[in-house]
């Protein structure tokens, strides 16, 4: 669910972008109460306040009913794109009543300190507990909703964790006496969400090379799995090049699964998503193998993007997947050189998505993506109107302010990409996300305004006064955010250029690390955001 232009440009957005307010410490808004959307009130979601989920696995032992958690934010347009596609959906209604729905909001306290303890970093996040516990398995959220209810259904009849599952796959063949996997331990290990498994069943360095160890020994009978394990291990080796791919047999195996017309359907979120790491990590720049690839990969998603059966998401997804293609080979930065019927196939999809989507969720999902496609095409007048249109209707409108300022960066405006910033981070909502935008805000001038350190310091003062001064506040995301912007700052200050601002605004975090407690990991999270080069400045 997932769109691809969205993970390409949401770290720098979320991280780089927004424009503190003019005034040295604006108030900030007060937090809102976490949403959870009108047509899933049908849902008994439990919405945990602190930093602490023992009482609702203590009703779950009590109940005897796994847990279901769904960890998000209001923002996130693939979180949204789930609350539109899954979770209004009655067979999922009707099937939370066999276990208890945690909706878990990165905004509401203590939510960032649970993050940790999970191990989820990625909004989105769906996981499914037993009811001691014991994590069963991490949903994928970019397959289909039809997809979505089926794992969702085989992680409830588990009988074992799927890192349990894992160790008995790994070991097969090794001895006569280990245990053979049924169909849906193959299913549940190929469609498990590897991509957000933060070291939960593997560290992140043996990621590719264990999918792809189960690829080679998902036995010949088990077709489904054996495909999608073997795609997984083609992207993943895109990122890793430690992995051992045999190219000329995955190429094959690639090129087979593609003209299958229902194979490729059941895997069309990992070509949609990862088509360019497909290519890449099977064929060599300007070969006849990559143009061959390619061709096959644009037929399949010709197909996919008028896949009514699909959502507008995923379809509108198949096109920026064609655009990505297109552009895989050309300097990066450089004008889109695109076919014009290509041009017209984005423009027409983007069309399709604004006048079709009348779910407001679904449209905060769907919008951000149509407006990427338009600019990738070079179209970023078409697609600041879109957004511009979409202000005013949209859950989030901070999120869209964030892309119209990527389109004005795009076109060398600077001022015009601070304003759109400065908007985004003034409307940010919830303590989780204006930390998340203020810090990117921040970077953002460092980058694009270094010598205004007045402004710097203004917006740097802002997001250390917002901080509250609780243990809950320095992990996960949040504690991400701030280490970021701590070594910005800090490399803006190379060379002491800067030492009298850096000085200022370690100081005043360290009046906030000062009211923590002392023995609390979260006083050496606080004091280390500006590290050693702060107290050498």
């Amino acid at each position: 669910m997932t769109r691809l232009a969205l993970l390409a440009a949401i770290p720098a957005l979320l991280m780089a972008c927004s424009r503190a307010p003019e005034v040295a410490v604006a108030p900030a808004p007060q937090p809102a109460a976490p949403v959870v959307p009108a047509a899933h009130t049908a849902i008994d979601w439990v919405k945990p306040e602190g930093a602490s989920l023992d009482a609702v696995f203590t009703k779950a032992k009590a109940d005897n009913k796994p847990v279901f958690l769904y960890w998000g934010a209001v923002w996130c347009p693939p979180c949204n794109q789930i609350k539109a596609t899954v979770f209004n959906r009655p067979d999922f209604v009707e099937r939370s009543k066999g276990f208890i729905p945690v909706y878990l909001d990165g905004d509401t306290p203590g939510a960032q300190k649970l993050g940790t303890q999970f191990k989820v970093r990625g909004y989105p996040t769906t996981i499914l507990f037993k009811p001691d516990g014991t994590e069963l398995t991490r949903l994928p959220g970019e397959v289909d909703a039809v997809q979505y209810m089926q794992i969702l259904k085989m992680g409830m009849s588990a009988t074992q964790p799927i890192k349990e599952t894992l160790a008995a796959a790994m070991s097969s063949g090794a001895s006569a006496t280990a245990p053979a996997l049924s169909t849906d331990d193959w299913r549940l290990l190929a469609y498990y969400a590897w991509d957000i498994d933060e070291a939960q069943l593997l560290p992140k360095k043996d990621l590719a090379s264990t999918v792809q160890q189960l690829a080679q020994k998902c036995p010949p009978e088990q077709q489904e799995a054996a495909a999608r394990l073997t795609l997984r291990a083609v992207a993943m080796s895109a990122e890793d090049k430690t992995t051992k791919l045999d190219k000329v047999q995955a190429l094959a195996q690639v090129q087979k699964i593609l003209a299958d017309a229902p194979r490729m359907r059941e895997n069309s979120d990992i070509f949609v998503n990862y088509p360019n790491e497909i290519v890449t990590a099977l064929t060599a720049s300007g070969s006849a193998e990559r143009a061959a690839l390619t061709t096959a990969m644009n037929t399949a998603l010709d197909k996919l993007s008028v896949d009514a059966a699909l959502s507008k998401s995923d379809q509108l997804g198949a096109v920026q997947a064609k655009v990505a293609l297109a552009l895989l080979d050309k300097p990066k930065g450089a004008k889109p050189d695109l076919s014009p019927e290509l041009v017209a196939q984005a423009q027409a999809a983007a069309s399709k998505a604004d006048t079709t989507i009348t779910d407001k969720y679904e449209r905060q999902s769907v919008m951000p993506s149509a407006a990427h496609l338009l600019s990738d095409v070079g179209m970023i007048d078409a697609s600041d109107a879109l957004l511009k249109a979409e202000l005013p209707k949209a859950v989030s409108a901070y999120y869209h302010m964030l892309v119209l300022a990527s389109n004005a960066k795009l076109r060398g405006d600077k001022e015009g990409a601070l304003d759109w910033s400065e908007k985004a981070y003034a409307g940010s909502i919830g303590p989780a996300t204006r930390l998340q935008w203020g810090s990117g805000y921040v970077q953002k001038l460092i980058e694009m305004a270094p010598q205004d350190s007045a402004l710097i310091e203004k917006a740097a003062t802002q997001v250390i006064a917002e901080l509250d001064a609780a243990p809950e506040t320095f992990y996960e995301r949040n504690r991400r955010s701030l280490e970021k912007m701590g070594t910005q700052l800090n490399a803006w200050n190379a060379g002491g250029k800067h030492a009298h601002v850096v000085q200022k605004l370690s100081a005043q975090l360290n009046g906030v690390c000062a009211k923590l407690p002392e023995k609390d990991s979260a006083r050496d999270a606080c004091a280390g955001v500006f590290g050693k080069a702060s107290k050498k400045a």
